[in-house]
Order: structure tokens, then sequence, then C-alpha cells
């Protein structure tokens, strides 16, 4: 958690470990060296940031790990129609799109995680396609 949020917020105290750092952007990245997956539970504006930017962190290569959304009653169901409209308008390549995975069980959701074969692309832009 950064120290910001530690201030105004309630740190949970029951945790084995608690990461105090400066900043969200030093919150993101050392997530994302301690994860081995992301998942979204419902929230607000700071989890749809964290969503994306992890997202594109997969989607660009730099990390190799799945993202997924606890999508309790239907809370995720508009994004996930929001990526399916941004594919097929073309904004979001097909293969991309698997990135984030949606189950509304926990336990799949994991299954799925665990399962994904996540793309790699290595060139985005096929001149013969333009």
């Amino acid at each position: 958690i950064p120290q910001a949020l530690l201030d105004k917020e309630l740190a949970h105290q029951g945790l084995t470990e608690l990461h105090v750092v400066n900043s969200m952007h030093e919150r993101k990245q050392r997530m994302a060296e301690l994860s081995d997956a992301f998942i979204a539970l419902p929230g607000g504006y700071g989890t749809l940031e964290e969503l994306s930017e992890i997202t594109t962190w997969t989607q660009l290569g730099l990390h190799h790990k799945p993202c997924g959304v606890l999508n309790i009653a239907g809370f995720y169901d508009g994004l996930m129609q929001f990526l399916d409209h941004a594919t097929a308008e073309g904004f979001i390549r097909p293969e991309h799109r698997s990135i984030i995975l949606n189950a509304a069980d926990p336990a799949e959701l994991i299954l799925q995680l665990q399962t994904i074969q996540l793309p790699t692309c290595t060139k985005w832009i096929n001149p013969q396609q333009l």
C-alpha cells in the first residue's frame, strides 16, 4: 500500500506481510514482481486503472502473467462488453482480448488463470494488412 493511502485508509493488520511503498507506481511494480497472476475484485477507478496497466504490460510482453476479473453478480459485465466491442472495432487484437479472463466463481477463475495460453505477438502491424 502506498504510504499516502495508508495515512488515509485502514490497512489490514491481520496480514502475514504488508509492503508499504512510496507511490502507486511503486505499488504496481511491486505487485508485478511478486505476483504469478492478477485478479481484480469489484472496485472503482483505482481498480480499473491497475487492471488496465497490468493487462497492458502483459500485452506488451513486459511480463507473461494472466489477468482476470472476479465478476461477482455481473459487476464486470459492462467492461467485458466494452472489451468485446473494442475488439470488434479493431482497437484490441482478438488474441489480446483473451488476456482478461472473466468468471463469477473464484475457483473457476483460478483454474482459467492456471491454464490460459497467453498470446505472444512479435509484430503488431502487418504492412500487407494496411
